[in-house]
Order: structure tokens, then sequence, then C-alpha cells
């Protein structure tokens, strides 16, 4: 398939935002719990207008392969039937969620609701950070199923695909709550950084998995069924046309295959135990600028691995258009 950029920065900016989230609220449920000091609404306040640059960055950029942006609110109305119109409403029940979370925080409007216990009372904020967390996984599952659900697409086809993209954005978001942390002289900075650890390790597992497999493909579709004739020695020397054309443009990537090898390591080098590296580094020297470079160091792997996601999906209609 033809990477289009514009997807490839939606899906990154907006996963690196909802793992931002999940952080933050982690954050404030494990110091209601009392395993973590307890922060000030301020935090979780520039927090949470951080996730929402990230979320409008990407919003603002799916505008760019639309042929009509005018008519974006018509993606809506086949969500009975479509995972892409289910993500185009939970994403700004998302986004109104967020912006409800970081408001408490930011009013001081956050009445208890109700106590667990004499040490463990349960607010507004940690309500609506609740039902915000729910529409955040619910958004990752809506994203991935868009190319999951896709059983043409056999690369793309597994329930490897909701996970990843789950996995990455939870890792992106995590780390990029580390280095928020640690400019805010935060002691929740050790805590994002281990699980920031954990699930790049378990993301670096799951793509690879994913490689594994869709190495080891046997695709459903051959030559002879694209044609419709069964000669078991068919050589295809043409296209059937003299120029370019939709099909030719938006289903292969176009790159050769010295480029295409090398964005998969690259990005598996960048995306996973480079940033992994610095931020060990950066936490055990309490040197800021080794924990930013963890997360551009990811962000650019995750660009590329975003890339080779789309590239590597090889579409049945490639068996007869394969010759240009």
């Amino acid at each position: 398939m033809h990477p289009a950029f514009s997807i490839i920065f939606l899906t990154t900016l907006i996963g690196a935002g909802q793992g931002l989230f999940l952080a933050l609220y982690s954050g404030q449920l494990y110091s209601v719990l009392n395993l973590l000091p307890d922060e000030s609404p301020s935090f979780y306040v520039i927090g949470s207008m951080l996730v929402m640059v990230l979320l409008v960055a990407g919003l603002m950029s799916s505008f760019f392969h639309l042929g009509r942006p005018e008519r974006a609110w018509r993606s809506a109305v086949r969500w009975r039937t479509s995972w892409m119109s289910r993500e185009v409403i939970v994403l700004p029940a998302f986004m109104g969620s967020v912006v409800a979370w970081g408001l408490i925080h930011y009013l001081g409007w956050n009445p208890v609701l109700f106590s667990v216990s004499k040490n463990i009372s349960v607010d507004v904020s940690l309500l609506v950070g609740a039902v915000a967390t729910l529409l955040c996984f619910t958004l990752f599952l809506c994203t991935g199923m868009i190319y999951a659900c896709l059983k043409m697409l056999q690369e793309w086809a597994s329930p490897l695909t909701v996970i990843n993209y789950t996995l990455l954005g939870g890792s992106s978001g995590f780390i990029l709550a580390t280095v928020f942390a640690a400019w805010q002289n935060s002691g929740m900075s050790g805590f994002f950084g281990g699980w920031s650890v954990v699930l790049t390790l378990l993301a670096f597992l799951t793509r690879a998995a994913s490689l594994y497999r869709n190495a080891r493909l046997k695709h459903k579709s051959s030559l002879q069924t694209a044609i419709g004739i069964r000669h078991t020695d068919i050589q295809q020397t043409a296209q059937g046309a003299m120029g370019g054309s939709f099909n030719t443009r938006e289903y292969f990537h176009g790159a050769s295959k010295r480029k295409y090898k090398s964005v998969k390591w690259a990005f598996l080098v960048l995306a996973f135990p480079l940033p992994l590296l610095l931020l060990s580094f950066g936490l055990g020297s309490h040197v800021m600028e080794l924990l930013v470079a963890a997360f551009l160091m990811q962000y650019i792997g995750l660009l590329m691995e975003r890339w080779f996601f789309f590239a590597q999906a090889n579409h049945p209609q490639n068996l007869y258009y394969q010759t240009v």
C-alpha cells in the first residue's frame, strides 16, 4: 500500500496523546491508592493541555488526505458497520472527556463522591478520568480495527494490529510522561519511566511477532486467480496501460527493496532499544536532555514503523498490476 503521511502523523500523534493521558491518569489513581505522592492540580492541568495539543495536531493532519474536507462530518454516518466512522465519533468524545478532566483540576471543582475506606476517596476527577480511559482504549480499538478488519490485506488482518497500536501508543505516551514529570520536578518520573520500559519491551515483542508472522504468510490470491487463468506458468510483461492510474499510485509504496528493508531495521532500532538506553541513562543521571532525546528518537522510529506498516500490506490487486 502507499503510505499517506497525513495518516502516519495522525496515528502516531494521537497514539502518543492517548498514552500520555493513560500515564497521567494512572499516576492520579496510584496517588489515590496512596502508592505515590499526591501531585498539585496544575500538574494534571498542564498534562491534559499537552494531551490536547497532540490530539488536535493529529486531528488536523488527518484533513490533508481528504479530497473534500468540508464533508468530513459525513464519515461518521456509517457507525453501524464502519470502524472509521466509530473512530470519528470516539475521538471527539475522548477529547471532550480529557478537557473535562483538566477543567475539573483547574477549577478545583472536585468533590468527593464516596469513600472506599478511611484513606481512599473517589472524587469527580477520578470518575471522569475513568470514562476518558474507557474512551481511550475504545479509540485504540477503533483505530486498529480499521486495518485489522480488512481480510484481503493479510498483513493487517490480525489481532496483533490492534495490540501493536495500543502498546506503541502507550509506550510513546509514557516516555513523554516521564519527560513531563522530570520537567515538573515530579516524584512520578520514576513511576512513568518504569512503565515506559515495560510497555516498550512489550511493544517490541508484539511488533516482532507481527513481522515474523507477515514474513511467513501464504497469500490466498495468486496470479492465476487474479486474472482467472489456471495455467501453471504465467508471466506478466505489461500492466495493460501506457501510463499510471489510481491503482498503481495508491496500492504501491514505490520504494526500492533496499529502502524498504532499511526502514524496517531503522524503526526496530530507533523505536525500541535506543529509547530504552537513553531513558535508562536519563533517569539514572537525572539529565533532562537524555529523556527528551529518548522521546524524539522513538517518535522518529514510530514514524518509520507506521510507514513500514502501510508499505508492507500487499493488496491482491497488485498481482494484476505488478509490472508497471
